[in-house]
């Protein structure tokens, strides 16, 4: 493609005020009001002076902001340009976003948080957004992940576990075999803090969301539903954290350290291959004559009891399931072989029931906890690209808010009927939904958007507006 020689381009001018850039706000913003955002945020928030003034049309413009692209404060400029003021009222100035969030403390962010519980609830009764949490598997993860962030103004900013210096943001999603991971809780914390500090409140707060959930959705007698199943890396492998779930009602399947214990007990299954069952893993052949996998990844599986050094109380039986694949890290001595093959071991245990999840499918249902990376790398490619205040509070709401926009977005994609944008990430959906340029035009005290001729999610643009604005429920006489 190469600019036109028989028209060229001779000027351009920023002049016409009937103009917006992101005209997929208007669906996307109709679903939140629709859900009770601002009503939630105007009910729940007490942010102190006229700063506080009106916090449920700030939180929306925040979140429509965030949904918009903006990943700082001063981005959210982009809310106040051409046709904006005419479709949407107080779109704010970023200076007065960015004086309402410096005024927030660590119980307005709680009171935040409670908006964000709430909004996801009244989501998911007027979305699709998880589907089959009242009746089949749902997948709970936790994780947390460094924000970087440069320089020492930065309130609680340190170095971490990653040698990288910012603050830390844990979150918890769920998933269910048929929807994409929704956030259902998050905590933003000090730089240098420990993965599992306060992990133990998180997963008793987002079982507590996931049972609302499954209420509403019509899972309340939990006929035909499964126990919630909390995953998490090794970080997460103790008894406040797996405790919780137990408490809540969920199983478990965490990743274990390979300390002295863990060795011993991977070491007594021994080297009989009658053992060890190959899986479905990198580069691995399926033969359909034997009906199994030719892998030289393997697992097995003993009985095993956590935390047994630990007062009886803190007991836990379950099993640990092991796989090993050959260990190809390069040797030192380059010219010697090996007379046997050198094995690295991963382990997790897990408390789910084998007639349930045999050693296979545990084995695969674990590893793919990986997904709440993608999460983390979705926010971070959105809202979460910067922490944009030297305030602690502040970064801290600025999470929440980057959260509901991330549910926000999902929940709108689920109105698409688009399986494609279903599960599309925030960014795919910006792209091909929100940042959709518009005229505004006005008709007897009527606002009608001219959208690109030929765009090419025209029907999915159409079906998310449709929806939000009911124009496809059928007249009722």
């Amino acid at each position: 493609m190469q600019l036109s020689h028989t028209r060229p381009v001779a000027a351009a001018r920023f002049d016409d005020p009937n103009l917006m850039s992101t005209a997929g706000l208007v669906p996307v913003m109709a679903l939140a009001q629709a859900s009770g955002l601002l009503t939630l945020a105007d009910q729940h928030l007490s942010v102190p002076t006229d700063k506080g003034a009106h916090a449920g049309y700030k939180v929306g413009s925040l979140i429509g902001g965030m949904v918009a692209g903006a990943d700082s404060i001063a981005d959210l400029a982009l809310l106040r340009h051409g046709a904006m003021g005419t479709v949407f009222d107080r779109p704010y100035a970023p200076s007065t976003l960015g004086s309402f969030l410096r005024q927030f403390s660590f119980g307005h962010v709680r009171q935040l948080d409670a908006v964000a519980s709430r909004f996801l609830g009244n989501l998911a009764e007027k979305t699709p957004l998880v589907p089959g949490i009242d009746t089949g598997r749902v997948l709970v993860d936790i994780d947390d992940s460094i924000i970087e962030v440069h320089g020492h103004g930065k309130q609680g900013s340190g170095y971490g576990h990653s040698g990288v210096r910012g603050l830390n943001a844990l979150i918890a999603t769920v998933t269910t075999e048929t929807a994409a991971p929704v956030i259902v809780g998050q905590r933003l914390r000090r730089g240098a803090c420990g993965s599992a500090r306060g992990a133990a409140r998180m997963v008793s707060d987002a079982l507590a969301t996931v049972d609302r959930l499954r209420s509403q959705a019509g899972g309340a007698d939990g006929h035909g539903a499964s126990k919630p199943l909390v995953r998490g890396d090794s970080a997460f492998y103790g008894y406040p954290t797996i405790g919780a779930a137990l408490r809540a009602g969920a199983d478990v399947s965490v990743t274990v350290r390979l300390t002295s214990t863990i060795k011993r007990a991977i070491a007594s299954i021994g080297d009989d291959e009658s053992s060890w069952t190959p899986i479905q893993y990198t580069d691995a052949l399926y033969d359909e004559g034997t009906d199994t996998w030719i892998s030289r990844a393997e697992v097995a599986e003993i009985p095993f009891t956590a935390f047994a050094s630990q007062k009886k109380a803190h007991h836990v039986a379950g099993r640990l399931v092991v796989r090993r694949i050959p260990d190809l890290r390069p040797k030192k001595d380059q010219g010697q072989g090996t007379l046997f093959d050198i094995w690295r071991f991963h382990a997790f245990f897990t408390t789910t029931d084998p007639d349930d999840l045999d050693t296979v499918a545990a084995d695969k249902t674990h590893r793919q906890h990986t997904i709440i990376e993608q999460v983390h790398a979705d926010l971070k490619n959105s809202a979460l690209a910067h922490l944009p205040s030297n305030s602690f509070p502040a970064n801290a709401a600025w999470l929440v808010c980057a959260v509901m926009a991330f549910n926000l977005t999902r929940a709108a994609g689920t109105l698409t009927s688009d399986p494609k944008l279903t599960k599309a990430t925030t960014g795919t959906l910006r792209r091909t939904i929100v940042s959709v340029p518009a005229r505004v035009a006005s008709s007897a005290r009527r606002l009608t958007l001219h959208l690109p001729q030929n765009w090419p999610w025209e029907t999915a643009w159409h079906n998310l507006f449709d929806n939000t604005f009911g124009r496809a429920h059928p007249i009722v006489a």
